[in-house]
Formats: C-alpha cells, sequence, structure tokens
C-alpha cells in the first residue's frame, strides 16, 4: 500500500511549496486556509493536527507523528467476541478436566505394572509421571488464561503533547478506538489487540502473543515429552499384562517361507490378537486406548512446534511471515533468537556470580 505523504501543521509553520503533481499539501494552521482542487482538509487522529489530503488515496501518513490514517474506513463492529470468548473458555475448562481423567487413567493403569517387579522403579517413573503432567498442565493454563498481551498505553490526540514521531507506522483501530501499534494486531475472538500475534489457538481458546508465546512453546515441548513417554510407558505395561497368544510362533519356525504361509501367519497372528484382546482386563483396553491418543497427539503437537521453532529460528511470528511472504522479509535468521525468545539474555556469570566471583580473587 502506498502512503501520501502529508505534513502536519502548527501556528509557526510556513507554507512548504509542492508541484502541481503532488498528491497532499502542507499548510499552516490558520482559519483563512482557502479550499484546494481535489483536496480536502481532514484532521490526524495521532496528534489532532489539520492537514490536507487527496481523496483518491486510500491512506496518508502524518508527517508529524508518523501516525497512519485509512480514508473511507467501512467499520464492521463484532458484537459476538463475548459469546466466542465464553465459548472458548468453556471448551478450554472441558479440556482440562479431559486432560486430568487421561492422566489419573493412565497412572492407574500403569501402576500396578511398574510397582510389582520394585517399589522403586515403579515410584521413579509415577514421580516422573506427575512432574511431565504438572508442568503440562501449568504451561496450558499460563497460556490459556493469561492475556496474550496488550499494545502498551501511549499518548495521542493532542498536539503539542504528541512529540514529533511518537506514533510512528502506528494505526487507529477502529474496534478498540486506541492506537496500534505496527506489530499489533487486533483478534476478533478475543475482542483486543495483540501485540507480536502468532495465531489464534482455539485449543487454548486464546491468542499466542507476545506474554503467553513462550508459555505456548513449552507447553508444546513438555507435552510431547509426556506423550512420548506415556507411549513408552503404556507399550511396556500392556507387553506384561496382556494374555498369551496362540503358538503362532510355530508356523515361524515350520520351516519354508511361502506366500501362502506367511499370509496364513498374518491371519493367525491377528485372529489370535483379536481374540485375547477379549480376555484384557480394563486396565489393557485404557493403556491401549492411552497409545493411539498418545501417538496421534504427539505427532500433530510436533509439526506444530518445529513451525514454531522455524518461525523463532527466522524472528518472526505466524501473521509476520505471511505478510512478508510477498517480499523480503527484515528479519535475520539466527540462534540468538532463541536466546532472546526463551528469556537467557545474561551470560552464565549472572546465574553463578558466587563461583566466577571466587575463581578470579584466586587468580589474583
Amino acid at each position: 500500500m502506498d502512503f501520501a505523504d502529508s505534513a502536519t501543521t502548527s501556528m509557526t509553520a510556513m507554507r512548504s511549496s509542492t508541484s502541481a503533481a503532488d498528491d497532499d499539501i502542507l499548510y499552516p494552521e490558520e482559519h483563512n486556509v482557502t479550499s484546494v482542487s481535489d483536496d480536502h482538509e481532514t484532521t490526524c487522529w495521532g496528534c489532532g493536527l489539520r492537514v490536507l489530503v487527496s481523496p483518491h488515496v486510500p491512506a496518508f501518513k502524518c508527517f508529524w507523528c508518523g501516525a497512519i490514517s485509512y480514508q473511507n474506513i467501512i467499520k464492521c463492529e463484532n458484537q459476538n467476541f463475548r459469546w466466542r470468548r465464553l465459548r472458548d473458555r468453556c471448551f478450554v475448562s472441558i479440556l482440562i478436566v479431559f486432560m486430568l481423567l487421561v492422566i489419573c487413567g493412565g497412572i492407574w493403569a500403569i501402576y500396578p505394572v511398574l510397582v510389582s517387579p520394585d517399589y522403586i522403579y515403579g515410584g521413579v517413573n509415577i514421580l516422573i509421571a506427575i512432574i511431565l503432567s504438572i508442568f503440562t498442565l501449568s504451561t496450558f493454563s499460563l497460556s490459556a488464561f493469561r492475556s496474550a498481551g496488550a499494545p502498551p498505553n501511549i499518548l495521542w490526540g493532542s498536539y503539542p503533547a504528541v512529540t514529533k514521531g511518537a506514533l510512528e507506522n502506528y494505526r487507529f483501530c477502529e474496534y478498540c478506538a486506541k492506537p496500534k501499534s505496527p506489530r499489533a494486531h487486533h483478534c476478533r475472538s478475543c475482542g483486543m489487540c495483540v501485540l507480536d500475534m502468532d495465531h489464534h489457538c482455539p485449543f487454548i481458546g486464546n491468542c499466542v502473543g507476545a506474554a503467553n508465546h513462550r508459555h505456548f512453546v513449552l507447553f508444546l515441548i513438555s507435552a510431547i515429552i509426556g506423550m512420548i513417554y506415556a507411549s513408552i510407558m503404556s507399550v511396556y505395561a500392556v507387553y506384561h499384562i496382556w494374555p498369551p497368544l496362540n503358538n503362532w510362533q510355530i508356523h515361524l519356525l515350520s520351516g519354508a517361507f511361502g506366500q501362502k504361509l506367511v499370509m496364513r501367519m498374518l491371519k493367525d497372528i491377528f485372529v489370535a490378537f483379536m481374540s485375547s484382546m477379549l480376555f484384557l482386563p480394563a486396565r489393557g483396553l485404557v493403556l491401549i486406548y492411552l497409545f493411539i491418543a498418545s501417538v496421534s497427539i504427539e505427532i500433530g503437537l510436533s509439526v506444530l512446534l518445529w513451525q514454531q521453532l522455524c518461525f523463532i529460528y527466522e524472528g518472526k511470528t505466524y501473521l509476520s511471515h505471511i505478510s512478508a511472504s510477498g517480499g523480503e522479509g527484515t528479519a535475520v535468521k539466527d540462534c540468538q533468537n532463541f536466546i532472546r525468545f526463551f528469556g537467557f539474555p545474561y551470560t552464565r556469570t549472572r546465574y553463578l556470580p558466587s563461583f566466577f566471583s571466587s575463581k578470579k580473587r584466586h587468580k589474583k
């Protein structure tokens, strides 16, 4: 989008000379300004100064404060964002209850198998499962119920309180009725502007933005680790409680391996597997469901985590990636983006001051 340049006006400003090809003309704030052909007078929402702008341009940028104003905006009111917000919160609450039921059911099914050979071995595994569950639920709750990050409040609408360039590339949000920074986007589902918005995730019922993006990525990491652990433990437990199969191994060791023998062997294995499932206890059925669910979830979350890590490495968000897909991006691809994202701006001396200070004293 091409912005037509327009200069602001003040009591001490001089009329700037412009050519006949210019779209916008700057005039000082005088009460006896005469109308100019193909131009109309409007007010900059950022600093409140009057400007003359061509009606043929869709937007203009104030030369004083740098705010971007759009002309002929059709405001589409979204009256259903409260209902969507309530729906998302209810869905998240139901999802948390479901996660608790799955965690408790998995521990109930695995516990007898793990404790039977050795109490210490079983206790360690149950402790690992509890730690992973608590960390996953806590990061999920922080991602879902914490604000995604509202843009900071900034002075606007009054000259000379708004200094020169104070609203550079700021836009006015017609829904929130306040300035919106260049890195902010309005979410109609949440009914607010979100700083560094990545996307609106229906599974957490919230936007992923500057305030909860880190928690969202940590939730993905902990959930994937937990799902891998659950799938391994469920296979281990099912192996120990599964009823003995028929002697299909005899077909495997009988001699020749013809096509008919292989097909018959596979058929016998499948029949034996299904018949033995009828005698499987309730714990085994829960473990089978836990294995299928954990593998499915970890595949989906792994794809999402890989996408998020790629965007973090590029120094972008999902929305900025979409907006920059048509041209060259300005973000730099660097591993330092991971350090800045996860909040490790300090060196190791920040976390181990006593060790390094004592080491320096010994050197002296």
